[in-house]
């Protein structure tokens, strides 16, 4: 027996593996199970070139659960007394001030230069044993023991079959490991398209009212995955059958891609385009990476652009880094290249797709949108590809490009100042006889309904020349698109001052919501009260709830404006009824009122231009004692109408029939509408 001292002590290289090389425990069953593939491998290439001639046999990589132990057994290449020393002892011939020296600060600099897989055992193992026999004829079997310190045990055993045996003593604070349903999910998860068999226990079946192990070995991967074949032969149902083994429970992808390229890196894989119906951050990092097989990671975030990260598959390439580290994968050179012509390949089979069947385009456009618009809002070089093909939808689900969009709509939503209006909607109910008004008028509507539509609108407005959105329901339908200087309202002040007082009066208290109330000529046909919110406020509430550093504009409370229709009847008729019943009380205040505004221009114009030390004590306080009286006055006035309006029910009815057609009347409002509607009526 040889005992000897790896060259590193207990404070130094455990410590190290632990801390930098795998941030996850779990990590220990790829590493091992991946260096018995690539034994196997090796051996299956020196028989290949005929350097290797004895008999292969089955070779099945087994990993066997015991009671305080796991043990992964492969009949590769072995391992000569030398190479143990070598591969296992050295540590890649490196001693240990050297490699302390090199690399204790560094962390990516262990990975891709030292062969640690094997040393992952001692993130779970209290104690390591290795037996193996070369392959080699005259090799003498070996055993290696090794406690998770510096000191180590060599000796010569008995072995029949070539190949290596690594046996883990499972620690104490590890033993979830020997649960077999939890080896069995690491299995699946890190091991399931290794390209050599790896069989975990036996199949079961079942038998007199219990489950039952058979004969024949449970192998858990699949070695010869979809990516690895030529998609020429290749079917539709192969690619679905094997989105579903990769994710069980999601719906039908709309399409893929098969990558397939060897310069200037090596890189195959297929992409999924899932069908995206909710949270965008649910959807992301469904991507696995691959190193031959081998398992990377499935976190994918910054490695590959973040738009990305909405596919759904797999990426293989030898040229992906095996490393747990993302931030190494991130800085890597050939992950970024990997990622370019990911973004490409994309960009271009959505084009494919779009001049070739532009109607199947359409009809998976409302699941493609919100990948595509993640994809331009984040990334210009994906914008300038896709804006070609890049749709837009009105409310009639007509679709078009930006280019044809913008040919269809400039003649009739061309302002004065020559803007282009895209008018939109967000809520086809909600928001329908804003439309209706719209299209009346000869406008198209867009219905910009997704999820990432606020942000995209915003960009849109920058990269689209002379061109801005609105919204339909952000102002009345003469002002969406100003074709002419406004003309000013036939209706007197002092009548507009009554309505707006004696509507105004009779809003409901809404939470996190204030009313500016006007009156405006809109037509006899347009409804008594239409309900506008200003486009530019409502959009930063939304951009608020998705954009960081906007969180102001979401406390703010909702802004809308209340526009009273002058030529509609019924606001005609309570303009009458109003100055009827209040006249006795009005007309003496309304005297009052004139003589006060008359004294205060007097004055106002006396002390214009004035400094104010030129300005009699005198003179100034009679001018603030006029304006008091005034606004006291105002008051009166407003109380006169305030009480009146309280019993007209007509104009609480108006006010709450535009709150109900804008789902803003709820709870107590509603059933109090809902009494007044039917006393009304009866």
């Amino acid at each position: 027996m040889q005992k000897g001292n790896i060259g590193v002590t207990t404070e130094n290289i455990f410590p190290i593996i632990k801390k930098f090389l795998y941030s996850d425990h779990e990590i220990f069953l790829r590493e091992l199970v991946s260096n018995a593939v690539d034994a196997t491998q090796k051996l299956k290439t020196l028989a290949a070139k005929g350097e290797f001639k004895g008999e292969m046999g089955d070779l099945t990589i087994h990993v066997s659960l015991n009671k305080d132990s796991i043990t992964i057994s492969d009949r590769g290449l072995g391992l000569t007394a030398e190479e143990i020393e070598k591969y296992i002892n050295q540590i890649a011939f490196s001693g240990a001030n050297d490699f302390l020296a090199k690399y204790k600060d560094d962390a990516n600099a262990i990975i891709g230069h030292f062969g640690l897989g094997f040393y992952s055992a001692f993130m779970v193992a209290k104690k390591v044993e290795l037996i193996t026999r070369s392959y080699r004829e005259d090799a003498q079997p070996m055993k290696w023991t090794c406690d998770g310190s510096p000191e180590f045990t060599l000796e010569e055993v008995e072995k029949a079959d070539r190949g290596t045996d690594i046996i883990l003593y499972i620690d104490e604070d590890c033993k979830e490991f020997l649960e077999e349903e939890r080896l069995s999910s690491l299995l699946k998860k890190y091991c399931h398209f290794l390209p050599i068999p790896v069989a975990f226990g036996k199949k079961k079946e079942w038998k007199d009212g219990k489950q039952v192990d058979t004969e024949e070995d449970n192998i858990i991967n699949n070695t010869t995955p979809l990516w690895t074949r030529k998609p020429a032969e290749l079917k539709d149902e192969d690619y679905k059958n094997f989105y579903r083994e990769l994710y069980p429970m999601a719906d039908e992808p709309l399409f893929w891609i098969h990558l397939n390229v060897d310069y200037p890196f090596n890189l195959t894989g297929i992409l999924y385009f899932p069908r995206i119906k909710s949270n965008i951050d649910l959807q992301k990092n469904k991507i696995q990476l691959y190193c031959n097989q081998v398992y990377v990671t499935d976190s994918v975030e910054g490695i590959v652009p973040d738009f990305l990260t909405l596919l759904h598959g797999v990426i293989d390439s030898p040229d992906i880094p095996l490393n747990v580290s993302r931030s190494y994968l991130q800085s890597d050179s050939n992950v970024k290249k990997i990622s370019t012509y990911i973004s490409k390949k994309v960009s271009d089979r959505l084009q494919a797709i779009f001049k070739s069947d532009r109607k199947d385009f359409e009809a998976k456009w409302d699941d493609l949108k919100i990948f595509i618009h993640y994809g331009m809002l984040t990334e210009e070089d994906f914008y300038d590809r896709a804006n070609k093909f890049t749709l837009l939808k009105d409310t009639d689900a007509h679709y078009y490009t930006f280019e044809e969009y913008q040919n269809l709509i400039k003649g009739e939503q061309t302002d004065k100042e020559g803007n282009i209006i895209y008018l939109y909607a967000n809520n086809l109910e909600e928001q329908y006889s804003y439309i209706e008004a719209a299209k009346n008028k000869g406008y198209n509507v867009l219905l910009m309904d997704g999820q990432l539509d606020v942000a995209l609108i915003s960009m849109l407005e920058r990269k689209l020349e002379k061109s801005r959105f609105t919204r339909v329901d952000s102002d009345t339908i003469d002002r969406l698109i100003v074709k002419e200087d406004a003309h000013a309202s036939e209706l007197a002040s002092e009548k507009q001052e009554i309505l707006v007082s004696v509507f105004r009066s009779q809003l409901p208290k809404v939470e996190k919501a204030e009313f500016n109330v006007e009156a405006q000529a809109l037509g006899d046909n347009v409804a008594p009260i239409l309900i506008t919110q200003s486009e530019y406020m409502r959009r930063m509430k939304e951009m608020s709830r998705i954009q960081p550093g906007m969180s102001f504009y979401g406390e703010m409370p909702d802004m809308f404006n209340i526009v009273l229709n002058t030529d509609n009847k019924l606001v005609k008729d309570v303009l009458n009824h109003s100055e009827t019943a209040c006249a006795a009380d009005l007309t003496p205040l309304n005297l009052t009122l004139a003589d006060l505004n008359k004294r205060h221009n007097e004055l106002h114009q006396a002390q214009e231009g004035k400094k104010p030390e030129d300005i009699t004590t005198a003179d100034k306080d009679e001018l603030e004692h006029v304006e008091k009286q005034i606004t006291e006055e105002k008051a009166k006035k407003e109380t006169i109408l305030s009480n009146y309006a309280g019993t007209n029910k007509v104009i609480r009815q108006l006010i709450d029939l535009a709150l109900l057609q804008n789902n803003m009347l709820k709870g107590e409002a509603l059933n109090n509408f809902i009494k007044r509607s039917i006393e009304l009526i009866g």
